[in-house]
């Protein structure tokens, strides 16, 4: 049996760690790595045709999975262009490894082609970066960065000279137990006691939930139901909880809907659980505040607690429920959830009104009717800007769906690549990427990899020819809108050029049935619908001083949107209501 190199040894450990592909584009230090992929049966090589859309795609299967993934660039420009995919996996805490391959190591600090320094590069995006210098380091660096990347729930990045990876391995040691899992953390029992203490000596309490509560819908439903708290959520704690909510008050922030503003600012308690939620400028600052979180370093970055309780939310309420008395004066919930009845019934006339004859498109519309027609379990990758929009307010999650986006980078361009990860988990799955023609246009060359591998994803573009959030950051600044006009092509006949199936749609009586087409197709499918530029849309609550190029202006030529199926559970909700 030949002895292996030092690449063939690295992807073994990447299999045992229970990597399935490697994402990346090929290049010449790059080349005893992919060549290792090609002759190791248990892990596949996905070339892609640029690197961001490498680490966008791992970072999207990392998220679908919860399992460790990989991706990989080249030396110096190659794995540069992996850098803005890892910082969107790393801030979506994606488990991901990311392979740096460098320059020959005895050139490292002399200039030579193509000369970067990854392992200092990347330290900003990831938990771990380092640099293998010898044959005999890399097993023992490799486990560090994949226990890192699983541990810590980020990214961890190692730099491999293209020389080393070339080079016969050391002699296989003991195979070291890799960590591939992460626990559950329970917070003391003092902590717990003191939350419950809080919770028992108020009466009105609000819960704002995050992407911590995935897992913990029936321990946040039996609590809220409890303390007769109303629930409101971040856009990543979405599709953990609002579906089968009797409690729901919709969403805050810059996306938001409905009356969680109200609930966390009228409140006498807020309480925190599984949200890193960025704008604290939605977040009261004359409210008691408790916060859940697994990540300590979340502990009251946002806003001044008054209890910071370090724990994963599911196995604090666990141990929480238990311990608090049942309350049994509803006013404050019940007058909640008649706010959010209201808000929700205000905003939705914005895109009913004559919606089957207006041109162009509303894209409230075709997020109303995506939605409808969607599978049940689909997974959705959401474009940055106002697709952020209609997926927060139209999309209905219902506790199989996923819906992932670059919600806390906020990068452009990412619905797409995210589909290639998301649809190389499970072909059988429904996939829709709802991009913007911004974002797509921004990386459509990897439309091409749609088509290399036959996945059957369905882009869904909203098509308005113009970056529609920047004209709205500008037009409620009392700015002219510049530089945010696309001339476009028609993406349908790009997307069949390629091999693909494509369609355009420009009225709304086209609209189902194209979608129905684009569905039921076996491959690749693009659906171009010309969208009306005008539809923008604002969030409920909103100050100049919340957040910087949103300021109120005179001349708001916005729709505020509608909330598609949410009004449907808020009418639900207040029927349920019990009766005096």
């Amino acid at each position: 049996m030949a002895k292996q190199n030092v690449a063939e040894q690295f992807v073994d450990i990447l299999v045992r760690a229970g990597v399935k592909r490697l994402y990346g584009v090929v290049g010449d230090s790059l080349n005893p790595v992919v060549d290792a992929v090609r002759r190791n049966a248990a892990i596949d090589w996905v070339h892609v045709r640029h690197e961001e859309t490498a680490a966008f795609a791992a970072g999207a299967e990392a998220q679908i999975t919860g399992k460790l993934t990989a991706c990989a660039g080249s030396c110096g420009p190659g794995n540069l262009h992996l850098i803005n995919g890892l910082y969107d996996a790393h801030r979506s805490m994606a488990p991901v490894l990311a392979l740096a391959s460098h320059i020959p190591s005895s050139e490292i600090g002399l200039g030579y082609f193509q000369e970067t320094h990854p392992d200092q590069l990347f330290r900003e995006c990831s938990h771990y970066s380092e640099l293998i210098s010898s044959p005999k380091q890399m097993p023992r660096l490799l486990q560090t960065a994949i226990q890192n990347a699983v541990g810590r729930s980020g990214v961890a990045v190692v730099s491999l000279p293209g020389d080393i990876a070339d080079q016969p391995a050391p002699e296989r040691a003991a195979e070291s137990a890799l960590v591939t899992s992460r626990p559950t953390v329970r917070p003391g029992d003092a902590e717990i006691d003191k939350l419950a203490d809080m919770i028992d000596r108020v009466q009105r309490i609000t819960l704002f939930c995050g992407s911590g509560t995935a897992g913990a819908h029936a321990e946040v439903m039996e609590f809220a139901g409890r303390i007769k708290s109303p629930v409101g959520h971040a856009l990543r704690g979405k599709e953990w909880i609002q579906y089968d909510n009797p409690y729901d008050v919709g969403m805050s922030g810059l996306l938001g809907y409905g009356a969680a503003y109200e609930a966390t600012h009228e409140c006498d308690l807020l309480i925190l659980l599984g949200t890193d939620f960025p704008y604290n400028a939605f977040l009261p600052d004359d409210v008691t505040i408790a916060q859940v979180d697994v990540r300590p370093e979340h502990l009251g970055r946002r806003s001044k607690l008054d209890l910071a309780v370090w724990g994963d939310v599911r196995e604090t309420l666990r141990c929480l429920i238990p311990r608090v008395k049942e309350k049994t004066d509803r006013r404050f919930l019940d007058r909640m959830l008649k706010k959010h009845a209201s808000a929700l019934e205000g905003v939705v006339k914005a895109y009913t009104r004559k919606v089957d004859k207006h041109v162009p498109i509303h894209p409230e519309y075709v997020a109303s009717v995506l939605d409808e027609l969607a599978d049940d379990d689909a997974v959705f990758t959401v474009d940055t800007g106002m697709c952020n929009v209609w997926a927060a307010r139209y999309i209905s999650p219902n506790g199989r769906r996923r819906v992932i986006g670059s919600f806390s980078h906020g990068s452009m361009a990412n619905a797409l690549p995210m589909a290639i990860g998301a649809q190389f988990t499970d072909r059988g799955r429904q996939v829709v990427s709802m991009s913007g023609d911004g974002g797509f246009s921004m990386l459509m060359g990897d439309f091409l990899t749609l088509v290399q591998y036959d996945l059957p994803v369905k882009v869904v573009l909203f098509n308005n020819s113009s970056f529609g959030m920047v004209e709205l950051e500008m037009l409620v600044a009392g700015l002219p809108s510049y530089g945010t006009t696309n001339k476009n092509p028609d993406f349908a006949a790009v997307a069949r050029a390629c091999g693909a199936y494509g369609v355009r749609v420009e009225k709304p009586k086209d609209l189902a049935g194209a979608l129905k087409s684009a569905f039921k197709h076996k491959g690749p499918a693009l659906v171009d619908i010309v969208t009306d530029p005008n539809a923008l849309s604002i969030p409920p609550k909103i100050s100049a001083e919340m957040v910087t190029g949103f300021a109120l202006s005179a001349s708001k030529i916005v729709l505020d949107g509608g909330v598609g199926r949410m009004l449907q559970m808020a009418r639900s909700n207040l029927r349920n209501m019990p009766r005096p």
